[in-house]
Formats: C-alpha cells, structure tokens, sequence
C-alpha cells in the first residue's frame, strides 16, 4: 500500500465538484422518505406501553419532535457553513483528524448506512412472504432481491433515483391519509377501552423507554446534509430543507398517533402488537391486513431508496480522500451519481442479508447492529459545533444556532443516553456493529498511517 491518506489538493476539490441537481422540493421528499418509514406502524403501541396515559404518549411524540429540532439546529449550521456531499464525515475530519473521519466513513460504510437499507429490506422481505413464500428463507430472498433493484435504479442515475423517491414518497403520504382517513370515519373507541386515558399523566419510570422509540423512529432528518453540496438555492437552502422536512415529520406522526389513540383506545394501542392492522381490521374488515401490508413495504421502500442515494455519498467521499478506497471516489457526471460507491455500499449490505438469516434474527438484529455505532458518531458531530466554532472562528456563518451553547449542548445530552440505552440492550448483531468498527482501527495504528492521518487533517483545515 503506498499510500493511505490521500491528500491532494485535486481530490480535496472535486468532492463537491458537480453542480448542484436538487431542489428543496427533491431534498424535503428524501427526508421525509428517510425518517417516515415502516417504524410509524410499530413504535406507536410500544410508546404506548411505556407511558402512562395518553397524554403521556403524545407529550413523548412532541417532545420527540422538539428533540429533533435541536440537533436539526446544530445541522444546520455545520452544513450550511461546510457543504460537502460527505456530511458528518466531512465535519468530524476537521474537527478531529482524518482517523476519526476514516472510522466514521468506514462504519458508515459498513455499518450504518447498510446495515439501515438491509433492515428496512427485511421489513419487507417479512411482508412479501405474506404474499409469495420462497420457503424458510423466503424474507432473506425478498429482502436480496429489493437491494438489487434499488441500488440499480439509483446506478442508473440521479433523474432516475429522485423521480422514484418522489413516487415512493407521495405513495407513502397517500397511504398515511388513507389511515387518517379510516380512523376518522370509525366511532371513536369505547369509554371502557379509553378508561386507562384518564390515569395520571405523570412520565412513568419507563418513560425514558418510550423516547428511545420515539427518538428511533424519528432517526433520519440528518441525512439533509449529505445533500447539502447537491442543494440549489444557496446555503441556506439546507435550513429550509431541515424546517420544511421537519415540521411535515412532526405533524404526521402526530396526526398518526392521535387516530390510532381516537380509534382503538389507548389500553389497545398500548396492547398491540400490529397497531395499524388493527385499525385497518376494523375500519374495512378482512381486507385491510393486505391494505396495510402493501402500505409497509411502500414505507420501507421509500426509506430504503433515500437511504441508499445519501449512504453512497459517504462511501463515496471515502474514496475521495483514503487511497486504499479511491475506487469508490469516482463521480459519474452522466448519471450524476457515484457508481462505484453505489455497487460497494450494495455488496455489504447483501452480505449483511446473510449476516441476518444466520442469526434468525433478521430485522432485530440490523437494529442491534446499527444503533451503538450511529449514536456514538452522532455524539462526536454534536460535539464537532463547538471544536468548529473554535478552530474556525473567521469562517462565515449562514446560519447560527440560536441560543448558543445551549441548543448544542442539549443535543449531545441526548445523543449520549441514547448510546447508552443502544449498549445496555446489547444483542449478537451489536456486538458483530461494533466489532466491525473495531476492524479499521489495527490500520490506524500503524506509525505511517498516523503520520498521514495527521497531514489529512491539516488538508482538510486548509
């Protein structure tokens, strides 16, 4: 290996170096279709079981919203001041070295972007097998085959991807309305089913559970940034994205939440094992388990086909700026995408199938695989708001956050417990996550790579 770090000035400039091909409009359909995924249709009954009334269930929902602003504040700065198609990799490597950036790209890359986009194709694969089994492997199969197909359509282009994503987006935000719209049209639930709505409203020991899934199901806004060096309309451009994306997300779980709380009851939410399919059972009969199964797996495939567009970003500035992987830095001007970066982050995430099938486990285990990685990263880019505003004092700002550092630090309060909360429910599949992270670390050991790691991150300055 001659070189590790690659540091060049070349590299450096062509990582933002295409002209931008997104609207705030494209950009507000892949957050939404990021965040609003297949989760909405689960974690309802499991904040529900963890609070101790329904005022209780809706204050985690918006607080869950308020949470998210937030850390969508600190975003907004960083990518408004640095826009880069590499996002939080590109802010963690000036704030903390190249070694930490290689880490992040590398666990972002093996990690958190794939292990996201297999756990989603699993949802899918348990839906689809519903319908058409392909045996005991049947959800491993189905969930190999939407990667395939995905990380295809995003190949074959920037045109073709955004198209697609807005079709998935607006198909999902159909679906979602047609759920409002059955709950509204059935009698609200029975006094009897309500009853355990009038108990106290004060959070529960168990309430910090309840914002765990609350917060999860929220995960996502961040990946405006990796967007941010691809936004017409000027830096801030990426605020209104945030704003925008944020206060749609926010208004339809809440909306959500309040017709399944209307409908069923909040004894029966909290009881659920399939919330949205017991609204549906009851709001059309029979019919509506099959309704509310094409409604998932168009959910997971609008988060799936945002998930892969933005990872690939990543992968793809770790080939800009890490020799060993320049590969993967390749931009594709005609298709206006990194299709190198796109066949690798598909590659893992294939291998991740099978990591899935092994242990049995297959959505619940890429959870496990995902979450101590994401938080722990998501932590240091909190942190990353305060070493930036000291480094780079001079740099022009677009956007400030407001009522600094409070905001910033509230943020990393948050990101911290939810670390914690990812490690102390530990599973096979957390263990394999941070093991993989651990597997870039022997490289950086080395004297020479240290010393290059060092000069990447005076590049990076510069």
């Amino acid at each position: 290996m001659r070189r590790f770090f690659a540091t060049t000035r070349g590299r450096a400039a062509s990582a933002g170096a295409s002209a931008p091909g997104l609207s705030v409009g494209d950009a507000v359909a892949f957050v939404v279709g990021v965040v609003v995924g297949a989760g909405i249709f689960k974690t309802p009954s499991l904040v529900a079981a963890n609070a101790t009334s329904e005022t209780t269930a809706m204050l985690a929902w918006v607080l869950g919203g308020v949470a998210s602003l937030l850390g969508a504040l600190c975003y907004a700065e960083l990518a408004s001041t640095y826009p880069h198609k590499g996002g939080d990799y590109h802010y963690l490597t000036r704030s903390f070295g190249g070694a930490v950036g290689f880490l992040f790209a590398w666990s972002r890359m093996a990690v958190i972007q794939t292990g996201s986009i297999t756990m989603q194709a699993f949802l899918i694969g348990d839906y689809a097998s519903q319908v058409a089994s392909f045996g005991p492997h049947s959800a491993s199969i189905w969930a190999a085959l939407v990667i395939a197909l995905l990380t295809g359509a995003n190949i074959a282009g920037l045109e073709h991807c955004r198209l697609l994503q807005r079709v998935l987006t607006a198909a999902l935000v159909l679906g979602l309305v047609l759920v409002v719209l059955a709950g509204l049209v059935l009698d609200p639930a029975p006094a009897a089913a309500a009853a355990a709505d009038n108990a106290a409203t004060a959070p529960s020991p168990a309430f910090g559970m309840a914002m765990v899934f609350v917060l999860l199901t929220y995960g996502g806004w961040n990946e405006a940034a990796y967007l941010s060096a691809e936004l017409r309309g000027g830096r801030r451009a990426v605020v209104r994205v945030l704003a925008i994306g944020l206060g749609l997300i926010t208004a339809i779980y809440l909306a959500i939440n309040l017709i399944f709380l209307r409908a069923l009851g909040f004894s029966a939410v909290a009881g659920s094992d399939a919330v949205a399919a017991d609204l549906m059972r009851r709001a059309v009969g029979p019919y509506g388990v099959p309704l509310i199964s094409v409604l998932v797996s168009l959910a997971a495939l609008s988060t799936m086909n945002a998930t892969i567009f933005t990872g690939a970003r990543t992968t793809y500035a770790l080939g800009q700026s890490f020799a060993p992987f320049r590969r993967l830095g390749r931009w594709h001007d005609g298709a206006g995408a990194p299709r190198s970066a796109l066949v690798a982050q598909g590659a893992i995430a294939l291998a991740l199938v099978l990591l899935g099938d092994v242990t049995r486990g297959g959505f619940v285990t890429m959870v496990e695989y995902t979450a101590p990685v994401f938080w722990g990263f998501f932590l240091l880019v909190g942190i990353s708001l305060f070493v930036l505003r000291k480094k780079d004092p001079d740099v022009a700002r677009p956007f400030r956050v407001p009522l600094y550092p409070v905001v910033p630090i509230l943020f990393c309060i948050i990101c911290l417990h939810m670390l914690r909360s990812s490690l102390a429910y530990t599973g096979i599949g957390a263990l394999v996550g941070v093991g993989v992270l651990l597997a870039g670390v022997p490289v950086l050991l080395l004297p020479r790579a240290r010393g290059l790691a060092r000069r990447r991150a005076a590049a990076a300055r510069r």
